[in-house]
């Protein structure tokens, strides 16, 4: 007997030993499930964020709370939580810290967390996607998913509710949702693994509770009334929790596809002020004070990427000037252009995309500091890729930036920017979009004096092509008009009028870069062009950036090549020719329908003097002379219409005779213009001939191919000398046919008219 006793003791302590670590085993999955669920809100929240290291903070956050309770469980209730913020405020210190560091934000800790708390909400919603770890964006969801922690522990493990205790978790894990919204794609694996994890947290008994029945030690009869109001307990919620499920399935199924609601559109974006909302207007007041120092700039330019190699831009490119941009401006009212762009917070990356195909593109990094540029644009070459120094908020639209704290003087920040320059060679064929995607920079306000929409029309008569239409618009600009300081400012349409129009000793004719730039963005838009106007400033190089640097600039949207800047301003060596007669439109036709039909005037018959003397000296008779009269007059009819007829047989040979196969196609092309309009069907000078071909086939819905002669006409002018003569041939036959039949479908008058109609004769050609 004496020596069972150890055998007894040492059994009865190895018997402890395992059921404290049974009891240990039991007590770990509530908070490896806890931290589990909190980690999968900081994954969902990750989707947005630009790396995994908020998914790691969060995590973090989640494992230090859940840590922090366990290890205090014999601590009091009410010092637990005090306990646990102390920590919560160490962890978070360490994450802001780490975040502003990686960020290369300025300031102390101390400055970067009271900017944080202060601003955190409001950017976190206002970010750009993807968002990067900064104070501002991961201070919130640290916050939230420590809090989180704590209350779920508490709840779970020093309660002992631990449906209850997965509260916390699942509200974060849906405000994660929320806050993502449509910026990612559903997140269904990371929904079943939240619940796979509450499951199995639920699925382990508590303490010493694991085998445990409820209804030991009781008499037979109680102990099965008891165990049979269990199972009846069991089964009713088991059949509630079934028929939730049936009756929320569906509806929580077919939510899966919908499209979340974005909060972000509850909250305004960063705003630019007054002053920028339309710089264009500080042009005039900077050109009055050239010599105001507004920026400071160190540039590098270390070429194109090796990755992406592109065609030669040509000779000096590397050492032409970089044109800083402050602001894209898109929208026009007949008054003003104004910065129609939405801001989006943006830590030092920015969204990258992707660049023309045949375009050259040029790394250019540059340092700039602030002296006395005011407001929140903050200039920078197009198009920036990475910015430190500076927080800033980012329009990808128009790649432009804002700081929205404001300039201050000797703010010093730098930028990466991916230069692009289009391939020249692929202008004179590139075509411009169209559609609802650029109707912002096709609209023309209501009011366009009639003056500017004749002159565009001019412009763009013998222009076809829409480079060729630009090109002809800026070089007008550039011959006729003088480039001056001293111009007063204003760029609406009587402005523009006034400018373009107005006699030259009265100040007409003269203006800033503003005017040019507006005039051509106007002009452009009339005549189809998508355009839009660029305020910034020229940077030769190392050094100062003053206000007579300033100026705006026009740019047209090609397909496949992007915004084309051009620049109407004058040579600084030309003088301006005067704006020609020729140059100012003549009023516009009227309508073909309209169109007088020739008609001659009566010629005046003098009355009959009577002469002295009888009856035998009286001079012709009433009769005589009525007749006479009305012979003449026809007789002059008749020569006039013959001769309209003859003139018109003549031009239409000219066209279709005449010439080498070139120009006889163009006379082919003219020939069915002209026909449209005698047909009431007027084609404007801004439709490309595709345009065209497509108006005469809906005028006529059967007959020749017009499409064919179209694509001749670009032939001829695009690769001119390579049209042959059986093609011109082919393109005379099918104007023909395409006329007899349009003359064919008019009324009977309309067709005898047809062949006198003047017309065609004092039409531009």
């Amino acid at each position: 007997m004496g020596r069972g006793a150890p055998v007894v003791t040492a059994a009865g302590g190895g018997g402890a030993a395992v059921g404290a670590a049974a009891r240990a085993l039991r007590a770990v999955p509530v908070p490896l499930a806890l931290v589990a669920m909190i980690g999968l809100a900081g994954a969902v929240l990750g989707r947005v964020y630009a790396g995994p290291l908020l998914t790691w903070l969060v995590l973090g956050a989640a494992a230090g709370s859940v840590l922090v309770s366990v290890a205090a469980r014999r601590l009091p209730s009410w010092l637990v939580a005090p306990v646990s913020v102390l920590a919560m405020v160490g962890w978070t210190a360490w994450s802001l810290r780490l975040t502003a560091t990686r960020a290369e934000l300025p300031g102390g800790l101390a400055e970067v967390t009271a900017d944080a708390a202060v601003n955190g909400i409001p950017r976190l919603l206002t970010a750009m996607i993807p968002v990067e770890p900064t104070p501002d964006t991961v201070l919130v969801p640290l916050v939230a998913a420590w809090l989180a922690g704590l209350a779920g522990a508490e709840v779970a493990m020093r309660a002992g509710r631990v449906l209850l205790g997965y509260l916390p978790p699942v509200l974060l894990y849906a405000a994660a949702l929320y806050v993502v919204g449509p910026n990612a794609d559903p997140a269904i694996g990371p929904t079943l693994a939240l619940v796979a994890v509450a499951v199995l947290g639920l699925a382990v008994p508590a303490r010493g509770a694991a085998g445990a029945d409820a209804a030991a030690g009781l008499a037979p009869a109680v102990r099965a009334a008891v165990r049979a109001r269990l199972a009846a307990a069991s089964a009713a919620g088991l059949t509630v929790v079934l028929g939730l499920v049936a009756l929320l399935g569906p509806l929580v199924a077919g939510q899966v596809d919908g499209r979340p609601v974005d909060p972000r559109r509850y909250v305004e974006p960063p705003q630019v002020e007054t002053l920028d909302e339309n710089p264009l207007i500080r042009i005039s007041g900077w050109a009055l004070n050239p010599g105001q120092q507004l920026l400071d700039v160190r540039t590098q330019r270390p070429g194109p990427p090796d990755s992406a190699p592109a065609p030669d831009p040509g000779p000096g490119a590397a050492g032409r000037p970089v044109p800083i941009r402050l602001a894209v401006l898109s929208d026009y009212d007949g008054v003003t252009w104004r910065v129609g762009a939405t801001y989006r917070n943006a830590g030092r990356i920015l969204p990258v995309t992707a660049p023309a195909p045949e375009s050259t593109v040029e790394t250019v990094r540059q340092e700039i500091t602030v002296a006395g540029l005011s407001g929140r644009l903050l200039p920078a070459v197009a198009t920036p890729r990475q910015v430190t120094g500076a927080r800033v908020a980012y329009d990808p639209t128009t790649g432009t930036l804002i700081r929205p704290e404001g300039l201050t003087p000797g703010l010093r920040y730098s930028v990466t920017s991916a230069l692009e320059t289009p391939d020249a060679n692929l202008l004179a064929t590139a075509d411009v979009p169209a559609g609802e995607g650029v109707a912002r920079v096709l609209r023309v306000a209501d009011g366009a004096p009639d003056p500017l929409r004749r002159l565009a029309a001019q412009l763009a008569e013998s222009n076809g092509a829409p480079y060729a239409r630009a090109a002809a618009v800026e070089q007008f600009l550039a011959e006729h008009y003088r480039l001056v300081a001293d111009a007063p400012s204003g760029h609406a349409y009587p402005n523009l009028n006034f400018f373009l129009f107005g006699p030259r000793n009265a100040g007409g004719q003269r203006g800033t870069s503003e005017q040019f730039a507006a005039a051509f963005a106007v002009l452009g838009r009339l005549t189809g062009l998508p355009t839009r106007v660029v305020v910034g400033f020229r940077a030769a190089g190392d050094g100062p950036v003053r206000a007579g640097d300033a100026y705006a600039w026009p740019e047209v949207l090609f397909e496949g090549l992007g915004w084309v800047p051009f620049d109407p301003l004058p040579r600084p060596d030309e003088e301006p020719r005067p704006v020609e007669e020729d140059f100012r439109p003549a009023p516009e036709d009227p309508p073909p329908s309209e169109v007088p039909e020739p008609t001659v005037e009566p010629t005046a018959t003098p009355e009959p003097v009577a002469a002295p003397g009888g009856p035998a000296d009286a001079g012709p008779s009433t009769a005589l002379l009525v007749g006479g009269g009305t012979g003449g007059m026809l007789l002059l009819v008749v020569a006039a219409l013959l001769t309209l007829l003859l003139m018109r047989r003549s031009l239409t040979r000219g066209r279709l005779e005449r010439g080498d196969p070139g120009q006889r196609i163009a006379g082919a092309w003219r020939e069915v213009t002209d026909a449209l309009r005698l047909a009431g069907h007027p084609v404007g000078g801004d439709l490309s001939a595709s345009e065209v071909a497509a108006r005469a086939r809906a005028a006529l819905p059967v007959g020749a191919d017009v499409e064919e002669l179209a694509g001749l006409l670009n032939q001829t002018a695009f690769a001119p000398g390579t049209a042959s003569a059986e093609q011109a041939a082919r393109a005379v036959a099918t104007a023909g046919d395409y006329v007899a039949a349009l003359r064919a479908a008019r009324p009977w008058w309309r067709r005898l008219l047809w062949s006198v109609r003047p017309g065609p004769l004092r039409w531009p050609r």
